[in-house]
């Protein structure tokens, strides 16, 4: 129902969306930027990496806790700023120790970020009474590709700690603003009983946490190292490093905002086939159009597995979401840990095969964005 109260809500849940994918955009299309400071090589690189998705994980299950207690409106107020704060302290690190600290950081409040802002925007789906989740991770890829943007006009300008400053500027900002305008904890919560919370079951969510995984299995590979990839295989130039990762942005938030129902019918395939593209990429502008290519197929996993979660836990307990995004870091770590170990034995562009294979095995799991509803109890 459209409420003042609810476009208030609504108001806010965009914020907080862009906000999140204004801050892991601005820390990752600096991947390459830090290996290069701190003279990483391939494997150094990737057991940092792994330290976010381990985190998130951590930070995922804690907010599912946190969130039945004090609703997400509060999680996100207290995750929010420590994310920005992280992207930061990246940018300033003088050295590794100091690097790892702020990737535990980064790592343990994306985590609750990203399982508080679902919560909310499943709970202001629920109060319209319509579909509304895709709306918000277009949010989220807009501010994605802005940052990606931003982070390819200063490579040459700004400082590597200015570059990744000045965006969290406004990420705290949009916090702070959104934070009063996000629904409380006894807005979250649905008329129905939430004693069942502790007991919800995993099977019919299974599905949703497998297409996560391996949705996420790519989105590392792309996240992680596509400035890796841009730098090493194709020697570009740091203001076409950051590229790749914002033609995957622009895709996305191009699919998410048509809805195309052929890209949510075949993604998979889709996806498939721009990891292939990656693989054999012979020059700078293909692998461009490959990892875009991606972003079509990759782009609409994320919300309807949120979704299909919302519609699986009608009390609105939080905990299907919560447990289908902690699949969001298994596939991170995974993809993170496969195609960096791959990278190490083999090439930067052999180990862009790994996701291929996932990507298209999505396919078989779409009857899981359908799923069959709880009986309703009178």
């Amino acid at each position: 129902m459209k409420t003042p109260r609810n476009r208030l809500a609504r108001s806010g849940t965009f914020a907080v969306f862009a906000v999140q994918g204004l801050s892991f955009a601005t820390l990752l299309t600096q991947v390459a930027a830090i290996q290069g400071r701190h003279r990483l090589d391939e494997g150094e690189l990737t057991l940092l990496l792994l330290i976010v998705p381990v985190l998130a994980g951590v930070g995922s299950v804690g907010a599912g806790t946190l969130a039945a207690r004090l609703g997400s409106k509060w999680l996100l107020r207290l995750a929010q700023p420590l994310v920005a704060a992280a992207v930061v302290l990246t940018g300033l690190a003088p050295n590794v120790p100091v690097l790892l600290v702020a990737l535990l950081l980064f790592g343990l409040g994306v985590g609750a970020v990203d399982a508080g802002m679902n919560m909310q925007g499943v709970a202001v789906e629920r109060r319209y009474g319509r579909p509304l989740l895709n709306g918000f991770h277009c949010v989220w890829s807009v501010a994605s590709l802005l940052g990606a943007l931003w982070a390819s006009a200063m490579a040459s300008v700004l400082p590597l700690s200015l570059t990744m400053a000045l965006p969290m500027v406004l990420a705290v900002a949009g916090s702070l603003i959104a934070g009063p305008l996000l629904c409380t904890i006894e807005e979250e919560k649905t008329e129905q009983t939430t004693t069942a919370a502790a007991r919800f079951p995993w099977k019919p969510i299974i599905p949703l946490c497998l297409a996560m995984a391996f949705l996420y299995v790519g989105d590392a590979a792309i996240s992680n190292f596509s400035t890796v990839y841009m730098k090493d295989a194709l020697a570009a130039g740091a203001s076409v490093i950051p590229l790749a990762y914002a033609a995957y942005q622009a895709t996305t938030l191009l699919v998410r905002l048509g809805g195309d129902f052929a890209v949510r019918r075949y993604g998979g395939a889709i996806a498939a086939l721009g990891f292939l593209g990656i693989v054999l990429a012979p020059n700078q502008p293909l692998a461009i159009v490959a990892f875009g290519l991606t972003g079509v197929g990759l782009s609409v996993v994320a919300p309807q597995s949120f979704s299909a979660a919302g519609r699986l836990d009608p009390a609105g307990t939080g905990v299907a979401i919560a447990r289908v995004n902690l699949f969001n870091y298994v596939g991170f770590i995974v993809g993170a840990a496969l195609v960096g170990g791959i990278a190490d034995a083999a090439g930067m562009q052999v180990a862009f095969a790994a996701p291929l294979v996932l990507a298209a095995a999505i396919i078989a799991l779409a009857p899981g964005f359908h799923p069959k509803l709880p009986a309703q109890t009178t």
